[in-house]
């Protein structure tokens, strides 16, 4: 007895320093080639390539990941022939005209600074000899280009951080379907799907996927719910939430639309370990096609519970 009591509590050990231990790593040769194997050789549904366009710059806190991001788009464009993917940095991607050559805006971990949480005015200030008066108003003018770009029918998929782009703005938040509120310490977390049979996740096979990450908490336009879950965790599951919550069902990726356009946003994840499970990458090529309309599924809101 006492033999089966001291082996559970070291697998309790192992397990608990296992989830506190995921450590960054550069993109390799080896971790390209294991995603490569991993991910999908073919999109759901045939169409046309599409043009994404993947903003990767950040002036906040750097997630490591978004270069594995980077990469791992490449390779579900290059593998399936569904995307032609071009990465950018510079803020005047933001442009009217330059959106308009991209079927889709993928931001990838683009996390601003504070106090004003707004990337536009962060890169301009940093990178632009403009005055106060113009940042502020060329900063507006790149929000509402973003806005107007998917409400006239583009495609829009936040990749974890990037949801912070613009997180005291309420306009963005309702495009966006949530700001971010804050996160516990990275743990190992069971993400449930919402709906089983729901087409976009498809690749969990009713299994959920288990993995460690950061637990993410949403304020603002979140609790309007005007929006299609599909993933949920749930807060009695998890260490160092911080205050009670009414729902314990803490939804971590959704679809939505906005205007003619399309929404998708997934929490996961924040470590490119996460990356080498093959559903993940699935989920993830299932959500571009859904942004670019190519994949047709059910994004009608569940409104407030």
């Amino acid at each position: 007895m006492k033999k089966t009591i001291l082996s559970s509590l070291t697998l309790l050990f192992i397990g608990t320093i296992w989830a506190q231990s995921i450590e960054s790593f550069p993109v390799t040769d080896q971790w390209l080639a294991k995603i490569e194997s991993s991910a999908p050789s073919a999109p759901r549904v045939k169409a046309n390539t599409k043009k994404v366009l993947v903003f990767s710059q950040h002036t906040g806190f750097y997630h490591w990941t978004a270069p594995h991001n980077n990469e791992m788009l490449k390779i579900l464009a290059k593998k399936t022939g569904a995307f032609e993917v071009h990465i950018a940095y510079d803020i005047n991607s933001f442009d009217r005209k330059n959106l308009k050559k991209y079927d889709a805006i993928i931001l990838n971990n683009s996390n601003p600074a504070g106090p004003k949480r707004d990337l536009f005015w962060d890169l301009l200030k940093k990178n632009s000899s403009l005055s106060e008066d113009a940042i502020v108003k060329l900063a507006a003018e790149y929000e509402q280009n973003l806005m107007d770009y998917v409400a006239k029918g583009g495609g829009l998929m936040i990749l974890h951080g990037a949801i912070t782009v613009q997180n005291i703005s309420i306009e963005f938040s309702k495009m966006t379907g949530g700001s971010f509120d804050y996160h516990p310490k990275q743990q190992k977390m069971h993400l449930k799907e919402v709906d089983p049979n729901h087409p976009l996740v498809e690749a969990f096979k009713g299994k959920g996927l288990t993995h460690v990450d950061e637990p993410y908490f949403f304020k603002n336009a979140y609790f309007d719910y005007n929006f299609r879950p599909l993933l949920y965790i749930e807060a009695d599951q998890l260490e160092g939430v911080k205050e009670a919550v009414s729902n314990n069902t803490i939804y971590v990726s959704w679809i939505k639309r906005h205007g003619k356009g399309r929404v998708f946003y997934s929490s996961p994840s924040h470590n490119a370990q996460s990356m080498e499970n093959p559903e993940l990458l699935q989920f993830f090529l299932d959500g571009m096609q859904y942004v670019v309309g190519d994949l047709k599924v059910d994004d009608s809101p569940i409104g407030k519970p």
